[in-house]
């Protein structure tokens, strides 16, 4: 058995997206309560929880605990093991951000995260993507990569009407926006109002998009419980599903399926409906609560599929 490795969940080193997160003001109590360990920050996608999490000096840290109930978790596991899976990401709500002086570092663009919130921890393919780090901010997710300029604006270039902003940030700050690097202070704004508009168009057509998504995935999943092709207690299983795999990929799932068959059609002689399902090869194929109807209603049936279960002859 692998030696359980230690690993480090968060610090307060700047990272990519121009932002830090000071351990001294992440609040891991509710956390603790419930430490699990997600995939990739994917509801539902649980491979295990963090043990013996602590918080020492400007760190977070843990060991990975894989309950390997599913493949997922399996999978993980052993690619932990081997070293191809080796990064862990937070997932946090944001609870204050500051522009104190003394909480920001050299390099730094938007806000320092003061005070935030640990409800997950996840192992991740690449960190520092626009997954690697997933934060909350009044109940909505936020994904860096997209949503970092909107609800992380960068640093106000003058916090003090006293204090000139310093001239190589400020050029730098230009070149990043694709405006010559003498661009005066007016410029700047002007373009980082114009990139904030366009971020909010963005955000208004992405969810007008997955709204449509959504309420496509549904007609489908409706019209799939009407034909009998799943039951009711099967919905929010196959709406989850589709809103992994896609609107397309869910309508070929359920073309590719055939309405269920009741038990009591094959065992009175009604037989599978055109396009239906075979009968029962064996009696591990018939349903656990469907065993003492077939037992009682077709019982040569049943002998049949015990002999074919068993290799011998059922005597009732």
């Amino acid at each position: 058995m692998s030696k359980t490795k230690r690993v480090r969940i968060s610090n307060e080193r700047l990272n990519s997206y121009g932002t830090r997160v000071l351990t001294t003001g992440m609040d891991v109590e509710q956390y603790n309560r419930n430490p699990v360990l997600l995939y990739m920050h994917e509801r539902g996608q649980v491979i295990g929880y963090v043990k013996d999490l602590k918080v020492e000096g400007d760190e977070v840290t843990g060991e990975l605990m894989f309950d390997e109930a599913t493949e997922l978790s399996q999978r993980c596991k052993k690619q932990w093991e081997f070293g191809s899976l080796k990064m862990v990401s937070v997932g946090i709500d944001i609870l204050e951000l500051s522009e104190d002086p003394k909480h920001l570092v050299q390099g730094q663009t938007s806000p320092t995260i003061s005070k935030s919130k640990l409800f997950e921890v996840s192992l991740v393919d690449i960190g520092a993507n626009d997954d690697a780090i997933v934060l909350q901010k009044d109940g909505q997710r936020i994904e860096l990569g997209k949503d970092a300029a909107r609800v992380l604006p960068l640093l106000h270039i003058n916090n003090n009407k006293n204090q000139k902003p310093n001239q190589m940030d400020q050029e730098k700050l230009a070149l990043e926006l694709g405006l010559p690097k003498d661009a005066d202070e007016s410029a700047i704004n002007e373009k980082l109002a114009k990139l904030k508009a366009e971020g909010a168009e963005a955000e208004t057509l992405r969810q007008e998009r997955d709204t449509l998504r959504a309420a496509r995935i549904e007609t489908l999943v409706n019209s799939a419980i009407a034909e009998k092709k799943i039951g009711e207690d099967k919905k929010q299983q196959f709406l989850d599903l589709g809103k992994k795999i896609g609107a397309d990929e869910l309508k070929q799932t359920f073309d590719a399926m055939s309405p269920q068959v009741k038990l009591s059609n094959i065992v009175t002689g009604g037989g599978a409906p055109a396009g239906g399902h075979a009968e029962y090869k064996k009696l591990s194929d018939v349903p656990s609560d469907e065993l003492a109807k077939l037992r009682e209603d077709n019982p040569a049936q049943y002998k049949k599929l015990y002999k074919a279960e068993y290799g011998i002859e059922c005597e009732i």
